[in-house]
């Protein structure tokens, strides 16, 4: 009735897979991952930064210039 989970698997077609995996182009792989991942992030982080300068400086120059009333009032 109840057979056991490791009755039921594949265990011959899964050590043969196993065998044929290449150890330094897995870790090649591993390493070149890293590396892109760090460029992807390094990308968001210059696009993150470049994106609240341009902010920042657009709501500084809004903040400045001047209304159809007047200049605005600064800080009293």
């Amino acid at each position: 009735m109840a057979t056991r989970l490791a009755d039921r698997l594949p265990l011959e077609r899964i050590q043969s897979e196993a065998r044929q995996v290449d150890l330094g182009r897995t870790l090649l792989t591993l390493l070149v991952g890293f590396f892109w991942l760090l460029g992807w992030l390094a990308g968001k982080l210059t696009l993150g930064i470049g994106f609240a300068y341009a902010a920042t400086k657009v709501g500084y120059a809004e903040a400045r210039a001047p209304t159809k009333a007047g200049p605005r009032a600064g800080p009293a």
